[in-house]
């Protein structure tokens, strides 16, 4: 398997310099991908160790290769970060008796799955409409596409961004039932006009929304934040990077309400509830690549990266 694709983590300066305030403990990769997230870490740790989940087998197969060299202080488990608490209680000899200091999510999808073309993800060419991250499980693009409802579809496409020519698109992909990402491609093509095709390609948007719907990305997101703040020791570290508008408004408002405890007292009465803040924010806003990363690495321009420290007890 070609590994090229898996070597430019997004904001890795960023993620070392933000984990080197927890060196020790266990660290949560909890979307490994190809282990370069995970390599800096260890790089830049003697004493960490990383328990890195990932639910493709393919990624799992390259970050095993790529961390052998770590030996001990890695361990790979096949899992959403949807279960990080189930997967760390049952990791127990893996920790054995040390905290959770760090978790890491670092969303979306990766370049090595748009670039295997066989996986159904890119309309950069023709494959079965795949887009499953763990193929061994759940329903295919095409087996949702063949029972979607068209008004639920086209919700599905405007929380995606595509407003104005949701309904035809949508309209157009059901009627065709597309089985390929090339026949999915020209079912979008076919219901947006020439003169009104935005920058970059028009099906971009149907792509995105179909990955997130097919994979619950979203009700996966939810979870993972849970799970991330229930297994972070008092004083553990928090990282998540975003790529679209969606998953960075989702994490924004979970990581908020986790730093009020839930308050919506009214502001200039202050709080009256009792709520307790669940973490401590490192910044207001998310925190972007910078213009050197985003030339060498364009995947960067689009990243968002949120942290936050769980409240010491």
């Amino acid at each position: 398997m070609a590994q090229d694709n898996y070597h430019q983590p997004v904001l890795e300066r960023e993620i070392v310099e933000f984990f080197a305030r927890q060196s020790t403990g266990v660290l949560v990769d909890a979307t490994l991908g190809g282990g370069g997230h995970s390599a800096a870490l260890l790089d830049a740790s003697a004493s960490r160790r990383i328990l890195g989940i990932d639910r493709d087998p393919e990624a799992r197969a390259a970050a095993s290769t790529r961390l052998a060299t770590y030996g001990p202080r890695v361990r790979i488990v096949a899992a959403t970060f949807a279960t990080m608490a189930d997967v760390i209680a049952e990791q127990a000899d893996f920790l054995a008796g040390e905290p959770v200091t760090g978790v890491l999510m670092d969303l979306g999808v990766s370049s090595h799955q748009l670039d295997e073309l066989s996986r159904g993800f890119s309309f950069r060419g023709d494959a079965p409409l795949d887009m499953r991250m763990d193929p061994t499980q759940g329903i295919t693009a095409a087996q949702y596409l063949a029972s979607a409802d068209l008004h639920d579809f086209v919700r599905l496409l405007r929380a995606n961004g595509e407003d104005r020519f949701a309904g035809g698109i949508a309209r157009s992909v059901l009627e065709r039932q597309p089985q390929t990402t090339a026949e999915l491609t020209d079912a979008v093509e076919r219901a947006v006009p020439m003169a009104a095709r935005r920058r970059g390609h028009v099906a971009t948007r149907v792509f995105q929304a179909l990955r997130i719907v097919v994979n619950d990305e979203m009700n996966e997101l939810d979870l993972g934040i849970e799970g991330a703040l229930s297994v972070l020791a008092p004083g553990g570290l928090l990282a998540i990077i975003s790529y679209h508008s969606g998953e960075d408004r989702a994490v924004k408002a979970a990581l908020l309400e986790a730093s009020t405890g839930g308050c919506h007292c009214p502001y200039e009465l202050g709080c009256v509830c009792g709520a307790v803040a669940r973490v401590n924010l490192s910044r207001a806003s998310a925190q972007l690549a910078t213009a050197g990363e985003v030339e060498a690495n364009p995947r960067a321009r689009s990243a968002r990266l949120r942290t936050a420290q769980k409240v010491a007890s």
